[in-house]
């Protein structure tokens, strides 16, 4: 397997599981709806909806946290990062991952471990009310959700790595063709003119090309 492999395969198993679970977004949209409704329509507020709402977001925002980094989308102070080489990229990230992304993912591991092996034990419920739902599989999310980051941090790794080496990022797995979808609203469009048009598909392109040049952090800005 070459490294450029490597990094795919990661990237695709991160974009996965983000995919997959960002779907709960609607369930939470459901989920507070419904309680809105129950609260102020019909005065019947229920108190364990507080509770599925907790765990639909926190499962959401931990599982997406990989994903996120695949796709180089975490906030950085990005005024100062764009502006330099990607070799200096590459150096000032290396000493960050190894500094504080390293041993603050495997300490989420570790104790997320144990904080859900002593919830399984005793079949852990919510204590915000007096028959509170489970929470011990939610628990479960903190060490699945640290052993995806730390993998997608090692390919990230990998990548500094690499650019140390070549001067260059490597290339991130395709997501969403942002610009394809730019492209197709733009065709659609009834209220541009012709030339209006190919002018912004031009500038989107413009954009992106510029994009991938800085490097953007991490790699190309797909």
């Amino acid at each position: 397997m070459t490294v450029q492999s490597f990094l795919y395969s990661v990237d695709k198993v991160s974009t996965w599981v983000g995919k997959a679970i960002s779907w709960l977004i609607i369930l939470l949209m459901l989920v507070i709806c419904a309680e809105v409704f129950k609260r102020y329509i019909l005065n019947m507020p229920t108190a364990w909806i507080f509770d599925l709402s907790n765990i639909v977001y926190g499962t959401f925002f931990m599982l997406c946290g990989a994903y996120t980094l695949a796709q180089n989308g975490h906030v950085r102070g990005d005024f100062l990062y764009s502006n330099m080489k990607p070799r200096t990229q590459a150096s000032f990230d290396l000493v960050l991952y190894f500094v504080f992304f390293l041993p603050g993912i495997t300490a989420l591991i570790y104790a997320g471990y144990q904080y859900a092996g002593d919830a399984w034990r005793i079949l852990e419920h919510s204590n915000t009310t007096a028959d509170g739902p489970p929470v011990y599989h939610f628990k479960t999310v903190i060490p699945v959700a640290g052993v995806l980051m730390m993998l997608q941090g090692l390919a990230e790794i990998v990548r500094c790595v690499v650019c140390l080496k070549t001067g260059e990022w490597p290339e991130r797995l395709k997501d969403a063709e942002e610009i394809d979808v730019i492209e197709q609203q733009l065709a659609n469009s009834a209220y541009i003119s012709d030339e209006d048009r190919k002018l912004a598909i031009e500038r989107a392109h413009t954009i992106d090309e510029a994009a991938k040049q800085r490097g953007m952090g991490d790699g190309a800005k797909l």
